[in-house]
């Protein structure tokens, strides 16, 4: 059963074992030890009676030169002897002349070096700092500093006094990287908004966990019933289920049960709490059937909209007659040398008769013959077509597919950073396409969100025609768009079933149909483009796997098909799963060497040549593609580490044919990619899919995601492991729950 209550995240404080007992005050001399991700540092501080003493504990961004108050207590160390356990502290900007020069030689403040720090210093002395944040356009006195360079310098001097007061402000609370990602995200006066409301840190945008946040509002004196707390707690656990397990929205008793857990109130508390949030319309209700079903405003505004849209579309469309469609589609099978079967010719009557239509199909069905062919009889009608799909991989098999321009779904709208950092588009009701028909490719990936900014830029009278495969995984984000249209019984669908002669002698389509009706896909060919190499001892599997990319399948294939291999896996965990897989393959694919830079990052190396894999849509990474600059690297992009470069602190990467410079900052937001989950392979194609079948969660051992991977691969498909938990995903066509209300909201918006 998936969770409905976020587990909490608790540090324990270290005072909870010891009290301190004792204070040290001094410059940081040298930084022994730094881990960036869990903020351990060891120090040699230079206390006040000039001894050097080692300081160990969570002490983050520590840098040399800098004033510092250490609260804790003496230890023994057998080989290190006595050190300070830090349990809190106090930190300062240095004040000394030669304080101030240790602390900027350290390259504390991006753009200023050794050099640079020493002519600073030299120029203005205890006076460095103030004229750094206050008077940058001083330091075009000095000789190499120019206007554009002094103003950078005072940006980033005062981006790190700022973001060191904010770190200072959260204590040990929240780690570094949230702390950077706090401080870009509300600005220079980050304290005074998180003093005036704590709760904003766990805002969307912000993505601080409730807890944390919680708990920072805890010191500032807000109480268990304070009303602002209660909200921000519903938006909380609504926020984590549409994000972690897809729902648009939750059962008023699922959602109360919830809060008693997350907010330590009484049901009978939290339910007057709820009814005021929805009388002063800052959450929302549907009645859907004889449940009550709690949403965000921004989620019923969404869910409605869609609905409501849809309609219009399908019901304002220039319809054509049946004998002129007819007659078209003649012209097309002229054209294209093709004659269409009766669900292809129904799939393009339907396109025309229609404003809004989804066509539905598994692999070798016909889908892209039937785009082809209403690409040609809209281009014919003086229609303009655009092609979209919702990643960059499945844009990209699109126009490989159809000869025609396929664009991102985000790049079709010109999505753009709005007010507050927000993801606005260019195209809206007020800047709608130019296009008369709108292709989507990949639909069942289109989450509710994508949804409703797509509908928001189609102008009245335009067509929209979604594509996919109703048998795939639903959306990464939240709601089950695709799944609930066909249910909604609203919109017409054609789903193509002939498999045609050419797909048909491929094992790769014969056995998706065979897993699509829930039968044993056929394993024991050793002749067609569909293998299964047994393994009953999981522990093998692993070795396995990395044997067939490194040794069997370049011996029998070429070396070059290594690079056109991606493992896929049902669980980041077990003996199939994705974490010790990347592990193992890193080993040996691009194992370590003098030449290649590496680059340590939240428990992962990061190494140049390495392949790589965007894990959240970060729409700022700047990128360059054939001499052309934009934006975004979006959750699910693949990519190969081009470049560390350690001095800049950045590296570059190339997804594609977009080179990308990445701080590092942002390595957080990537991950190895030599293995990935099914999950994050939909809307992408490989030429080879290697996929380990061993025991994992059952959640993720269904049938659907077992077809959601084998139809990944192009030209072959490995199964690895266990036949058992071949048979175990085929027998299980569990579906994943999603609480939606867009399906009855047809039913609403139709009366």
């Amino acid at each position: 059963m998936f969770c409905l209550c976020p587990k909490a995240e608790r540090r324990t404080p270290m005072n909870e074992k010891r009290a301190a007992d004792s204070t040290v005050e001094g410059i940081i001399e040298n930084i022994v030890y730094y881990n960036e991700m869990s903020d351990y540092a060891v120090l040699e501080v230079l206390d006040e009676k000039n001894t050097l003493i080692t300081a160990v504990g969570t002490i983050p961004m520590p840098s040399e030169g800098e004033k510092i108050i250490l609260h804790g207590y003496w230890t023994y160390h057998n080989e290190y002897g006595k050190q300070l356990a830090v349990l809190s502290f106090e930190k300062r900007l240095p004040e000394a002349v030669d304080d101030i020069l240790k602390y900027l030689t350290s390259r504390t403040v991006k753009g200023v070096g050794p050099v640079t720090a020493l002519k600073i210093v030299n120029r203005f002395g205890v006076d460095t700092f103030e004229v750094m944040e206050n008077h940058p356009e001083w330091l075009t006195d000095i000789s190499g500093i120019t206007p554009k360079k002094a103003a950078a310098i005072s940006k980033a001097f005062r981006e790190q006094t700022g973001l060191r007061s904010l770190m200072m402000f959260c204590g040990d609370r929240l780690g570094t990287s949230e702390v950077t990602r706090l401080y870009k995200q509300l600005g220079g006066d980050s304290v005074e908004k998180i003093t005036d409301n704590p709760y904003i840190l766990c805002a969307e945008a912000c993505g601080i966990p409730f807890e944390k946040a919680d708990a920072i509002a805890h010191t500032l004196g807000i109480t268990p019933d304070h009303p602002e707390r209660v909200f921000y707690g519903f938006c909380y656990i609504l926020n984590y289920n549409a994000r972690v397990n897809g729902h648009t929205c939750l059962p008023k008793e699922k959602l109360i049960a919830a809060a008693t857990e997350t907010l330590g109130l009484s049901p009978d508390i939290l339910t007057e709490h709820l009814s005021r949030c929805l009388s002063e319309g800052r959450l929302a209700r549907f009645v859907a059937g004889e449940r009550e079903m709690i949403m965000t405003r921004e989620i019923d505004e969404a869910e409605g909209y869609i609905a409501k849209k849809l309609l219009a579309l399908d019901r304002d469309c220039p319809k054509y007659s049946a004998s002129d469609i007819a007659l078209l589609a003649e012209k097309a099978e002229a054209r294209i040398g093709i004659e269409y079967a009766t669900l292809q010719r129904e799939a393009l009557y339907e396109a025309l008769h229609r404003g809004v239509m989804i066509l539905t199909g598994g692999p070798g069905t016909g889908k892209t013959t039937v785009i082809r062919a209403m690409l040609f009889v809209f281009d014919s009608l003086g229609m303009k077509t655009v092609l979209a799909a919702p990643t960059g991989r499945a844009a990209k098999r699109m126009s490989e597919a159809t000869s025609e321009e396929a664009k991102t779904v985000h790049r079709m709208l010109g999505m753009e950073r709005g007010a507050e950092e927000t993801v606005r588009f260019d195209r809206s009701e007020k800047n709608p396409l130019e296009e008369n028909v709108i292709i989507v490719d990949e639909a069942s990936m289109i989450d509710l969100s994508l949804m409703s900014a797509l509908l928001h830029a189609i102008r009245r009278g335009s067509r929209l025609i979604l594509i996919g495969d109703s048998d795939q995984l639903p959306s990464v984000g939240a709601g089950n768009v695709l799944a609930d249209l066909i249910a909604s019984d609203q919109v017409r669908t054609v789903s193509l079933t002939e498999v045609f002669r050419q797909s048909a002698e491929s094992l790769i389509v014969t056995n998706a149909h065979r897993i699509r009706r829930g039968e044993m896909p056929v394993l024991s060919r050793t002749d067609a483009d569909f293998f299964f190499v047994r393994r009953e001892d999981e522990r093998t599997i692993a070795d396995t796997v990395a044997d067939l990319i490194t040794n069997r399948l370049p011996k029998t294939y070429g070396k070059e098909i290594r690079d056109r291999i991606q493992v896929i896996s049902p669980s980041k965990k077990g003996a199939g799963g994705v974490e010790l897989l990347n592990v193992r393959l890193q080993e040996r694919l691009n194992p370590p060497a003098t030449f290649k830079k590496e680059k340590q990052s939240h428990g992962v190396t990061f190494r140049v040549g390495d392949r790589v894999m965007q894990n959240t849509n970060d729409y700022d990474v700047e990128w360059e593609k054939n001499g052309v600059a934009g934006t975004g690297v979006f959750n699910g992009d693949i990519g190969v580490i081009e470049e560390i470069l350690p001095t800049e602190e950045k590296m570059r990467i190339r997804f594609d044919d977009r080179l990308a410079e990445y701080s590092y900052d942002l390595l957080d937001e990537l991950d190895l990619a030599y293995a990935i989950t099914v999950h994050k392979s939909q809307g992408s194609e490989y030429p080879v899919v290697i996929l380990p079948t061993y025991a994992c969660a059952p959640l993720l051992l269904t049938r659907n995601l077992f077809y959601t991977a084998i139809t990944r691969a192009k030209r072959m498909v490995i199964l690895v492991g266990r036949a058992d938990i071949v048979h175990t995903m085929v027998e299980n066509h569990r579906e994943i729950l999603r609480y939606t209300t867009l399906r009855e909201r047809f039913s609403e918006e139709s009366r």
